[in-house]
């Protein structure tokens, strides 16, 4: 049961270690892009390549969506990145029970968004928890954790597919072990559990009143998607890449002031620092190095972006 690649990366895994994988359980298809066109889940396609059937419920609650999935007599529902809550009825259908692949360290990060709040958090660590999953948002027991290193230019895109890999490589090495009862599950510890919602189109304004430090984490963690903007003679400018300017122009200048201009890019003064912009795209243009921007568009300090 999953969606994007992050899932379909464990369904290849799975079909490539010889697991009977008896159904995939993904979203239906959505519309995307400005075309409109129907779009079919990660899982859907890989799913379709291997001859695995397919089911794609609008609501995986309802009565019709819980006895197609009974009567593919799953020994264990493994979830990625599915989208929808089980229910306890759901839950209890297979003899091994459900397994999630979540991309954090729990008891931390639990909910839809880890991959990005870890980077924009400064974590210096993340991982793959494999999880016995029960009625609650992530809070079942601990099947088997592995760390890998956050880099200091990781962004969202390049932590997700590494932690892709990962969990496709984990949820293979778990399956037998789970199947002949050789993990141990460990309860979560509750008193240090954080919670992280679902990203929004809004979840990557820039607030040039915080700090040039959480700003830069924030651009590299909300890419490629939400991707982070401000105002800029009001039109959207999203910002794709930063590097942090300490000490930059006076102190009684507002927050979003630009400071300095040259060829490779402008400073944005932030509530301690600055912002060096090197990539943007303005409303309506092509993502593009600030450098190639300045050519047919000017900028002065002085200027302020909101």
């Amino acid at each position: 049961m999953g969606t994007p690649d992050f899932a379909s990366s464990a369904l290849q895994a799975l079909i490539e270690a010889g697991e009977d994988v008896v159904l995939a359980v993904t979203q239906p298809d959505r519309e995307k892009g400005r075309g409109k066109e129907l779009a079919m889940p990660e899982v859907k396609k890989c799913a379709l390549e291997h001859g695995v059937p397919v089911f794609q419920p609008e609501k995986v609650r309802e009565a019709g969506a819980v006895q197609r999935i009974r009567e593919a007599s799953p020994e264990i529902i493994v979830v990625a990145a599915f989208g929808q809550i089980l229910t306890k009825e759901i839950l209890d259908i297979p003899k091994y029970g459900c397994i999630n692949i979540h991309a954090s360290l729990l008891p931390e990060y639990r909910g839809a968004s880890p991959i990005q709040r870890c980077i924009a958090d400064g974590k210096e660590k993340t991982g793959i928890t494999i999880m016995q999953m029960d009625e609650g948002l992530d809070t079942g027991d601990i099947l088997m954790q592995r760390e890998i290193p956050i880099a200091g230019d990781e962004t969202g895109g390049s932590l997700f597919d590494r932690l892709s890999e990962l969990g496709a490589e984990m949820i293979r090495e778990a399956i037998p072990l789970i199947r002949d009862g050789k993990l141990s599950p460990v309860k979560q510890d509750d008193s240090r559990a954080t919670y992280v919602g679902t990203l929004k189109k809004d979840s990557g304004e820039l607030d040039f009143s915080k700090d040039a430090e959480e700003l830069e984490r924030l651009v590299r963690a909300m890419d490629p998607w939400p991707g982070t903007f401000c105002s800029y003679k009001d039109k959207s400018l999203k910002i794709w890449k930063t590097r942090i300017v300490r000490d930059s122009g006076p102190n009684d200048l507002p927050p979003g002031t630009v400071t300095e201009v040259d060829r490779e890019g402008f400073t944005v003064k932030c509530g301690r620092d600055g912002l060096f912009i090197e990539e943007l795209q303005l409303s309506g243009k092509k993502r593009m190095k600030t450098r190639d921007f300045l050519l047919g568009a000017k900028i002065s300090p002085g200027e302020m972006l909101k």
